[in-house]
């Protein structure tokens, strides 16, 4: 990936992970400016957003099993979040490559 892409889309990258407001404002952002290393971040955080949303119904079935699931999810928003900041596409163990093929439109 060129440094150029990196750096224009950076900030949207990072702006993606915090909360899923962030993930909106940088999905609007890039649709303007069609940054490839914001538009992977943007599909990632998408994915990771909807995974917590299934935590939060099994959570109501399962509860311990939720707990370690949500353990397991803000690791994984963690991996992502420092892959944004240092300039990385680097996907979330396990579901990444899924979330980058389910949501390849986003870009």
């Amino acid at each position: 990936m060129e440094n150029q892409t990196v750096q224009n889309g950076k900030t949207m990258a990072i702006l993606s992970y915090i909360t899923w407001i962030g993930t909106l404002i940088a999905f609007v952002m890039n649709n303007e400016k069609h940054n490839s290393f914001a538009a992977f971040h943007i599909r990632q955080m998408v994915g990771l957003s909807l995974l917590s949303l299934g935590i939060s119904i099994v959570s109501r079935y399962a509860g311990p099993l939720a707990g370690i699931l949500a353990i397991g999810l803000f690791v994984l928003w963690i991996i992502g979040f420092i892959g944004a900041i240092n300039g990385e596409e680097k996907k979330v163990p396990l579901v990444g490559d899924l979330f980058q093929d389910w949501f390849k439109a986003i870009g």
